[in-house]
Formats: structure tokens, C-alpha cells, sequence
């Protein structure tokens, strides 16, 4: 698990539940990765530019629609099964991993 910076999301209308495409920067090892999360009802695409996540980047790439989302976001579950982020309350690099 790396942290990253997401440098551009934008909605997904072709996904069958709703959800973000995600570009995140994961520093200059990696490079910037895609991802498809399902954020919408905690969050606005454009809240998510510029925060710090936190994924899974050594899983295969898969597939949904037109789309290839290449690494998992983390995040908890609330009571309504709805996603909410992993959040770092200090700041640390792109690329940084997870302990």
C-alpha cells in the first residue's frame, strides 16, 4: 500500500453504480495511476483533487466499462455501506508506503 495525490477526478457515468475516475500520483517510482472509486456519496470529484489517499498498487488492472483502473483505494465501510476514505493526519510524500 502506497499514499498518493489525486490530480484529477471526474464522474463515471458508464459505471453500473455510481463512481469516480480517479488519476492519482503515487511519486516518481510509480508514476500516476488510475482508479475507479465508488466516493459519491460522501464526497465531490472536485474535494478529491489534491488529497491524500491511500491504495493498493500491486494489484492487476481491471477492467470496468471503457475504463482500466489500476490500483484499489482504501477506505471504511459507514452504516450505509457507503465508502469513506483512509485519511493521514500528517502529511507525507507521494510514493510513501504503508507501515
Amino acid at each position: 500500500m502506497r499514499v498518493g495525490v489525486v490530480t484529477d477526478a471526474r464522474d463515471f457515468p458508464e459505471a453500473r453504480k455510481p463512481a469516480y475516475r480517479l488519476w492519482i500520483d503515487f511519486g516518481p517510482e510509480l508514476g500516476v495511476k488510475r482508479s475507479s472509486a465508488q466516493l459519491t456519496a460522501h464526497y465531490g470529484a472536485a474535494e478529491l483533487i489534491g488529497r491524500r489517499v491511500v491504495a493498493v498498487v500491486n494489484f492487476a488492472p481491471k477492467q470496468i466499462g471503457p475504463f482500466v483502473s489500476e490500483v484499489l483505494l482504501m477506505g471504511a465501510y459507514d452504516e450505509r455501506g457507503e465508502v469513506i476514505l483512509l485519511s493521514l493526519d500528517q502529511p507525507v510524500a507521494p510514493g510513501s508506503k504503508i507501515g
